[in-house]
């Protein structure tokens, strides 16, 4: 059995923080996203992948190489320009010549339902989740074990059962991708596809998934799946952690790095190497710290992900935030998480404004953003790559690439 992973796009909803990387690429508990599905796959007993790759794949094949170091041989198929799921999932013929495991990069998948998939018999089977809403996803409606047809996003879904985007695949898929017309937004959409198998009476089957599931389509939802997979952490000591700091359940600490005296931290959380934090901080549960990040004293970090090289000057606060790679935050950078209102956060990136459906979300920052000494930051703010908030400015709705608020 082979895996077919989904990883050519640039995941344009998750800007500014894909500016630099693809989507797949992007760390929940300091690994990519695509890490995981990988181990869940290996872990059903697939040691064979192959990995679509499109916007920035240097970043994953250089880091995930020829899979030797995570115990899989991985293969490599470049779609040049991204066409829709159909047309990728399609391009893996070349290498496909039997049933095959097919799934996003950017989904959870558990290795129990993966078992589950390869159990089955049909021509297609689809993985669907129950879920309270599903006017957010495509769903499936069913007859018995059958589905007789797929429902894209609609205001009235005739059921709850949410097309997870994990499918196992008899190599008749390929014709149908091969006879699937444009759809209206020009791609090749794998659902229509399976419509296709569906009327001309191939199988098609369903399986419905027991385990989480969640489909990172926006920034703030990596702190759902960050807070999900940091449950499952064991932690592990392997830098220096000074007499007095206090690590408080489950805490895993890189090689390298230094926990300063007076710093308290709240497991789960996980600290990567090379790392220098404190003295005299609180690092708050559900937090990630990337590798050679800098947490200076006085500093409060709560349900966060912080990515690699990222210094975070003292008597600063960050909360319920993604901050990218190489940040720079000047002495009394306060991050705000809550509206005075206390109503759920919307969130601007590219001008379009969307509703986070959380109540305590701080900012989404690109790499290499500075912030000056004593800046603040709104709830919901979206600062792009590069940008410069200067000393004492309040940095507010989307603050665009580059960019440079300095007003004083």
């Amino acid at each position: 059995m082979r895996a077919v992973i989904l990883a050519a796009g640039e995941g344009t909803r998750m800007r500014p923080l894909t500016e630099n990387k693809p989507k797949v690429m992007l760390p929940v508990a300091n690994k990519p996203m695509l890490e995981y599905t990988i181990l869940e796959a290996k872990a059903a007993g697939i040691t064979d992948f192959v990995l679509i790759v499109g916007y920035r794949k240097e970043a994953i094949t250089n880091y995930f190489g020829d899979g030797s170091r995570l115990g899989v041989h991985i293969d490599y198929i470049t779609q040049e320009k991204q066409n829709g799921t159909g047309h990728a999932f399609g391009m893996a013929a070349q290498a496909c010549d039997d049933r095959f495991i097919a799934l996003n990069g950017d989904v959870t998948v558990s290795a129990a339902h993966l078992k589950k998939l390869i159990s089955r018999k049909d021509d297609a089977i689809i993985t669907v989740k129950e879920v309270a809403d599903p006017r957010a996803y495509g769903v499936i409606e069913t007859n018995g074990a059958s589905v007789t047809r797929i429902v894209e996003k609609s205001p009235e879904p005739p059921t709850n059962l949410a097309n997870a985007g994990i499918y196992l695949f008899d190599t008749c898929i390929f014709d149908a991708i091969e006879k699937t017309p444009l759809s209206p937004r020009g791609e090749i959409e794998i659902t229509d596809s399976l419509q296709y198998l569906i009327d001309g009476g191939r199988s098609v089957g369903y399986e419905v998934m027991d385990s989480d599931w969640l489909d990172i389509g926006r920034p703030w939802q990596l702190l759902t799946a960050n807070e999900l997979t940091l449950k499952e952490l064991k932690p592990t000591i392997e830098g220096e952690v000074e007499p007095n700091a206090t690590l408080k359940g489950p805490v895993s600490v890189g090689k390298g790095t230094l926990i300063r005296n007076g710093a308290y931290i709240v497991g789960p959380c996980v600290i990567g190497e090379n790392c220098d934090i404190g003295p005299n901080c609180f690092i708050r549960a559900s937090t990630s710290i990337g590798n050679n990040v800098h947490i200076g004293n006085a500093v409060e970090i709560k349900n966060s992900i912080i990515m690699n090289d990222t210094k975070i000057g003292h008597l600063s606060y960050v909360g319920d935030s993604v901050i990218g790679e190489r940040c720079n935050f000047g002495a009394g950078t306060k991050v705000a998480n809550l509206r005075l209102d206390e109503k759920t956060i919307p969130v601007t990136v590219n001008g379009k404004k969307t509703d986070s459906g959380r109540r305590k979300l701080g900012c989404i920052m690109g790499d290499d953003v500075h912030t000056g000494i004593g800046s603040l930051i709104n709830v919901g703010t979206s600062i792009g790559p590069g940008a410069f908030i200067g000393p004492g400015e309040l940095a507010k709705g989307e603050i665009k690439k580059g960019e440079r608020l300095i007003t004083r």
